[in-house]
């Protein structure tokens, strides 16, 4: 039976939304996982389009909680990504929406060398982080909470796949800061069971820092792949802190 005390909408179904879609229908929550099309692959499948300024959508739950996890491919300059985000806050809004959590990215600090933590100050450096950076503050400024994500992975998304055999235009000696699929979820899940006591942002990075060399060698290992080489062997050491969240109850399970 679906416990109808527990509700979720997630903007952007998409690699992460849609696992975190099936996780709630697991834990028996009502759930609405949207995309931009009309045609749903799945029950939990709502439209929600933004066209010319106008928003097009079948989203109904009211009284629920609101992730919005749409990819980092579509922060791009050329995108909506914040005219659509700010639709979803404003649908979110008169649905009587309990929370919202934008999953934001470490990148919007800094790339100087470095320890992070949600209190470092933040310093527009790309036109990319301040496109982070502007959509965190309008979901700060209408109540809602910020997660910024390491580098993920997991199902689809194994580093010894994709970087194997490429020549990366990185150095090796560069700290790697990554995060795996179902610890965000469980992250997700530990700010809205905290909600009134969370604070605003959380960082949620895996607290293995490994090289890339190191880290991208032994992945490739593991799928019997060859391993990248690199541009540069100059050290980085560009580190954020993911220990936070932890205050929350909350751990980290899946190995990098």
């Amino acid at each position: 039976m679906v416990n109808f005390d527990n509700k979720i909408v997630v903007l952007g179904a998409g690699w992460l939304g849609q696992a975190l879609c099936f996780e709630a229908k697991k834990l028996q929550w009502d759930v609405q996982g949207t995309h931009r099309s009309s045609e749903h692959q799945f029950d939990f499948h709502r439209q929600f389009l933004l066209e010319q300024g106008k928003v097009k959508h079948d989203v109904s739950l009211e009284n629920a909680w609101w992730v919005c996890a749409i990819p980092p491919r579509s922060r791009q300059q050329q995108s909506n990504y914040l005219e659509t985000l700010n639709a979803g806050l404003a649908l979110a809004d008169s649905l009587h929406c309990k929370g919202f959590i934008l999953c934001s990215s470490t990148g919007v600090y800094a790339n100087d060398n470095g320890l992070y933590s949600e209190a470092s100050i933040i310093e527009c450096q790309t036109d990319r982080q301040q496109q982070l950076y502007d959509a965190e503050q309008a979901v700060l400024k209408a109540g809602g909470k910020v997660l910024r994500l390491a580098g993920l992975v997991g199902p689809q998304r194994e580093p010894g796949q994709f970087v194997a055999g490429k020549e990366l235009s990185s150095s090796s000696e560069q700290i790697v800061n990554m995060v795996h699929q179902q610890d965000v979820i469980n992250a997700i899940f530990s700010v809205i069971t905290h909600w009134p006591v969370a604070q605003s942002v959380y960082n949620v990075v895996n607290p293995a820092h490994p090289t890339k060399a190191d880290y991208y060698r032994e992945k490739c290992r593991e799928k019997g792949n060859p391993a990248p080489t690199f541009t540069s062997n100059e050290v980085g050491e560009r580190i954020i802190n993911g220990e936070a969240i932890k205050a929350l109850n909350f751990s980290y399970q899946h190995a990098i």
